[in-house]
């Protein structure tokens, strides 16, 4: 069963550094616009984002749209309208479900720099109320395994509550999965059934920057994606790559380099 592959190179992604705030967006956002690169079904934003010691983003409105933050290191204080009051880890998935409408406050929290990750998709469904979600899972349950750490909230083993074991609730039909891949291991994931019948499975892949920006495939961690039998593609620290293929097709994803590499793939619009 066939999969196309189609990188995504971090250094062709939207970049802005404010001082303040070092970001990097897979797809359109803020002054950044490239329709080529817009969104991947209910995938709306990736955005690899970096926030200097005290400072970060005032409070401000948002609607109609599942946001989370995915922590790579550093602590991240959030504030919201709903009441909530957090400061995220290593580890911490937080969710935000806008819905009919929020306001939020993102900070770096202590004396360091925050490295996340805030990804948007689309709800399956307007005029929710709004909710929010918090969980961890550590590094050893990532460890040469892909983790879900994100799944539509109806799935089984969804918990719908604020604190709970399991995968964080998304009303979309977004599944996220992360994973720290060792070197010369190699990862398999069978591509979910679409939501469409009419469409072929979608997936996207990115590999987390944590040796440095733009470092390429030759320097920092490397990966290699690749459908069974086929050759594959190499990605680089701050690399994605567009991935559709048949139903249950397999998915391979190589670790070729001498370090480990974090990733995080999402299956879109799956069912």
């Amino acid at each position: 069963m066939s999969v196309k592959i189609v990188p995504r190179r971090s250094e062709e992604r939207g970049h802005a550094d404010h001082g303040w705030l070092h970001t990097f967006h897979t797809f359109s956002f803020a002054s950044y616009a490239d329709w080529s690169h817009d969104q991947y079904g209910c995938l709306r934003v990736i955005n690899e984002d970096r926030v200097e010691a005290n400072t970060g983003f005032g409070t401000h409105p948002h609607r109609e749209f599942e946001i989370f933050s995915y922590v790579v290191d550093g602590e991240l204080a959030h504030h919201d309208s709903m009441g909530n009051k957090e400061v995220l880890k290593r580890g911490d998935v937080q969710m935000t479900s806008a819905g009919t409408g929020i306001r939020h406050s993102e900070h770096a929290h202590g004396p360091k720099q925050v490295h996340f990750l805030q990804i948007w998709a689309l709800p399956y469904q307007r005029g929710l109320q709004p909710k929010y979600y918090n969980r961890h899972f550590t590094d050893a349950e990532k460890t040469n395994k892909l983790a879900t750490i994100v799944a539509p909230v109806n799935s089984p083993g969804v918990i719908d509550s604020r604190e709970a074991p399991g995968p964080t609730p998304i009303h979309a039909q977004l599944y996220m999965h992360a994973s720290l891949v060792s070197p010369q291991t190699t990862l398999t994931h069978a591509l979910p059934k679409p939501a469409s019948t009419s469409s072929p499975a979608k997936a996207y892949i990115h590999v987390i920057q944590k040796s440095g920006y733009n470092t390429g495939p030759a320097k920092g961690g490397r990966v290699k994606v690749s459908g069974a039998g086929e050759e594959g593609v190499v990605l680089g620290e701050g690399d994605g790559a567009y991935i559709a293929g048949e139903t249950r097709a397999e998915l391979r994803i190589e670790n070729v380099g001498d370090r480990v590499c974090e990733i995080v793939l999402f299956d879109v619009d799956a069912a």
